[in-house]
């Protein structure tokens, strides 16, 4: 089965690529925001804005979403970052879901979120 791999990271070195696709599975990789100074719902907001671009360049979308890891890095924020997400989630094909409290790369940094997808 062929891989594909888009948007392979550059300098340090080839760290991660961004999505990989492996026949009908779709891997997004932990994403973050663009512009960290937004708080918790125009981050997330970003972030999944983000997933639908990747899950799109590989021929599918959020209705497809198998799995979802998501990183906050205040649990009072949880609330917050729920209510974008259950607006932005197929509510018939809501995808299997963890959320953890964790340390993000940078400290403005507030939520990081990781899907797997079906084509």
């Amino acid at each position: 089965m062929s891989i594909t791999r888009h948007e392979v990271t550059t300098g340090p070195g080839p760290r991660m690529s961004r999505c990989v696709v492996r026949g009908d599975t779709v891997y997004v990789a932990g994403l973050t925001a663009s512009d960290a100074s937004a708080d918790i719902k125009g981050q997330t907001r970003q972030i999944l804005e983000k997933i639908d671009g990747y899950l799109a360049k590989a021929g599918t979308d959020k209705s497809k979403l198998l799995q979802a890891n998501l990183w906050i890095t205040d649990m009072a924020n949880f609330a917050a970052m729920n209510e974008v997400w259950n607006a932005w989630v197929d509510p018939e094909n809501p995808p299997v879901r963890a959320c953890v409290r964790a340390d993000l790369a940078r400290p403005e940094l507030l939520v990081e979120i990781m899907v797997t997808a079906a084509r």
